[in-house]
C-alpha cells in the first residue's frame, strides 16, 4: 500500500491493484514512487547495546535491504495468504537448489515429476546423489497412483505444472494431499503461470518458486530467483537461505520489482497472443500436435481450467515427420522468432528440443520434431507471416 493514503481499502485489492501498490511506503521512500537501489554491505550500529543485541531493522546487506524489503512484500502480497515469506535467490535454478536443500538431508527420499526443468534434474542427479538423496521420477499424469511410491523416509515431492517443454498437467491439489498425509512437503516450480495465474499455495503446496528471470523481469535483462513458503516451511527456506549465503544483486531486485508492476497487464497479452497463435498452429498441415494446456483440446485442459485463471505465451508444437534438415531451414528462415534458452521476455523465441534421452518414468514418443515456442509482444499477424515463411522453407527442405 502507498503509505501515503491513511484510509485501509474496504475490501481486498484486485490482483492487478496489488501488483502497483503492494511494497510501496512514499513516505519512506521521501515521496518517490519506487524505492532506492541500495548498494550496501556494512550496516552501521548507532550504540554498543545496539551493536551487541544485533538491534536494527537492516543488519548485513546479505540479509536485506529497503530495496529486497520492497519486492518481498510485494511477491507476498501477490502469493496470498498462505506466504510467510519470500527468498530470493540469483537465478532460477538456484532457488530450485536452495529449497531442495532447505527440507531434503543424506538418506531421504525425493519424488520430482518426470517432466520437471531439466537442471533439476541435473541437481538431483548431482549434487544431491552425492550428498545421499535418493531421487525416483514419477509420470505427471500419476494421480492417485503417486502414494505407491512413497517411502518411509519420502520427505518432498516436486512437481511443475505445465511441465516443462511437453505441457503435461499434474494434478497439483492431489498430490499434496496425498504427500501430506505422509509427512512430506510439496515443492511446486511455478514459473510457466506465477502466482498472478497459478496460486499454488492456497492448492496446498508449500514451496511455490519460480525462475523471476522469466516473467516477473519480463525484459530479458535479468537473472533472478524466488522462493514462497507456507508457514510450515518458511523456517526451513529461510534458515537455507541464510546459511549457504544466497542473495540476490540490490540491481536485479530493483528490476525484478519494476517488472513485476507491469506483470498483469504483459502476461494477460502472453496469454491472448499465445492462445490465438497455439489455435492457429493446430490448424497448420506442418502441424500433428499442440501442446498447451489452455486448448480445449490438450489432455490437461480441465485440471489448467479448475486451478489456474490465466496462461502464459510458452507452449510446444509437435511437426509432421520431417529430416533435421527442414526443421533447420525452418529455423533459419524466421526473423521475429529468435533462437535462445529462455522465455518470458517481451520477445518471441523459439528453440527444438528432445527429452526423449532423459526421461525415466514415462515414453517421450511424439511421433515428429518437436518445437518449442514463446510468443512475445509482437503482432500476431506479423509473427504468423513470420512462421509462413518458416513452414514454405521446412516444406521445401
Amino acid at each position: 500500500m502507498n503509505s501515503s493514503d491513511n484510509n485501509e481499502p474496504s475490501q481486498p485489492l484486485k490482483a492487478e491493484t496489488t501488483l502497483v501498490t503492494a511494497g510501496r511506503d512514499t513516505k519512506a521512500q521521501k515521496g518517490f514512487v519506487n524505492p532506492p537501489v541500495v548498494h550496501g554491505s556494512t550496516v552501521l550500529y548507532p550504540t554498543a547495546e545496539d551493536l551487541h543485541a544485533h538491534r536494527g531493522e537492516y543488519q548485513y546487506g546479505r540479509r536485506g535491504t529497503p530495496t529486497t524489503k520492497a519486492l518481498q512484500q510485494a511477491l507476498m502480497a501477490l502469493e496470498g495468504p498462505q506466504c510467510a515469506g519470500v527468498g530470493l535467490a540469483p537465478s532460477g535454478l538456484s532457488a530450485i537448489s536452495t529449497a531442495l536443500l532447505a527440507v531434503l538431508k543424506s538418506g531421504d527420499h525425493l519424488l520430482v515429476c518426470d517432466n520437471a526443468y531439466r537442471p533439476t534434474r541435473n541437481f538431483c542427479e548431482g549434487l544431491l546423489s552425492r550428498y545421499g538423496v535418493a531421487t525416483t521420477y514419477f509420470d505427471p499424469l500419476i494421480g492417485p497412483g503417486i502414494a505407491e511410491l512413497f517411502k518411509p523416509n519420502t520427505r518432498a515431492v516436486l512437481v511443475e505444472a505445465p511441465g516443462s517443454q511437453t505441457f503435461e498437467m499434474p494434478d497439483i491439489p492431489l498430490i499434496a494431499s496425498v504427500a501430506h498425509e505422509r509427512g512430506a512437503l510439496v515443492i511446486d516450480d511455478n514459473t510457466w503461470a506465477t502466482p498472478l495465474y497459478h496460486r499454488s499455495l492456497d492448492q496446498g503446496v508449500d514451496i511455490s518458486m519460480q525462475a523471476a528471470t522469466k516473467y516477473i523481469g519480463g525484459h530479458s535483462d535479468i537473472m533472478f530467483g524466488t522462493i514462497s513458503a507456507n508457514a510450515r516451511a518458511w523456517p526451513l527456506i529461510s534458515e537455507a537461505i541464510q546459511l549457504l549465503g544466497i542473495c540476490a544483486g540490490p540491481d536485479d531486485v530493483f528490476l525484478a520489482l519494476r517488472g513485476l508492476r507491469t506483470l498483469a497487464v504483459r502476461l494477460a497479452q502472453h496469454h491472448r497472443s499465445g492462445l490465438e497463435m497455439a489455435r492457429w498452429l493446430a490448424a497448420r498441415p506442418e502441424v500433428t500436435r499442440v501442446l498447451h494446456p489452455a486448448l480445449e483440446s490438450d489432455p490437461g485442459h480441465a485440471i489448467w481450467k479448475r486451478d489456474f485463471t490465466g496462461a502464459s505465451g510458452l507452449f510446444s508444437i509437435v511437426l509432421k515427420p520431417a529430416p533435421q534438415k527442414a526443421v533447420d531451414a525452418l529455423l533459419d528462415t524466421v526473423k521475429l522468432f529468435g533462437m535462445g534458452y529462455s522465455w518470458g521476455g517481451f520477445e518471441s523465441l523459439v528453440i527444438p528440443f528432445d527429452c526423449e534421452p532423459y526421461r525415466t518414468a514415462t515414453k517421450w514418443s511424439p511421433g515428429g520434431p518437436t518445437l518449442r515456442l514463446h510468443i512475445g509482444l509482437e503482432n500476431v499477424d506479423d509473427l504468423k507471416a513470420d512462421l509462413e515463411r518458416g513452414f514454405a522453407a521446412f516444406n521445401a527442405a
